[in-house]
């Protein structure tokens, strides 16, 4: 069983609760940063005065793809992704671009408006939709976390489809 969660507010939270929050549709915000997420979120989280949502995840805990080049070790303990809820039941999530596998951060590609839809399907109406007269487009798929895809749509805004896998405890 993980350690107990607490909200803002000190009170403990069930994870029961927490599995049905993470289950439900909501939207994220998802920020790119130039090596620095860790920072930038922990002084988020001293702000907000939250908690990150799970602990944070570096490059190395996630499974290499076939054929990925290797990571140094400096791009290894980058951030693959952290989550914070700010206001309002709002989360913002992040990573690290690394500019070895030749991503760029340029202002206007540090952010993509996340949708974690109820069901596959819905994401990949959304997708679907979203990604119509687009570039840059992933068609949501399986990975290991759960279902994922991206797009950016004919108007330029990035957006990002993704169903967690639920924790079992």
């Amino acid at each position: 069983m993980p350690p107990p969660l607490y909200s803002h507010t000190n009170q403990l939270i069930d994870p029961i609760i927490i599995t049905r929050i993470t289950t439900m549709a909501h939207v994220s915000i998802y920020l790119n940063f130039m090596g620095n997420a860790e920072e930038a979120f922990s002084h988020y989280k001293n702000v907000f005065g939250t908690e990150f949502s799970n602990p944070i995840m570096r490059f190395k805990d996630q499974p290499q793809h076939a054929g990925a080049p290797p990571l140094s070790e400096a791009d290894k303990n980058k951030v693959v992704h952290v989550a914070l809820p700010i206001l309002g039941g709002l989360q913002i999530m992040a990573t690290d671009i690394l500019e070895s596998m030749g991503q760029k951060l340029v202002e206007g590609n540090n952010f993509t408006i996340s949708l974690s839809p109820d069901t596959k399907e819905e994401a990949d109406q959304l997708f679907k939709g979203l990604s119509e007269g687009g570039t840059d487009a992933v068609a949501p798929h399986d990975e290991f976390w759960g279902y994922w895809g991206t797009c950016k749509d004919r108007f330029g805004i990035r957006w990002m489809f993704n169903i967690i896998k639920p924790q079992q405890y």
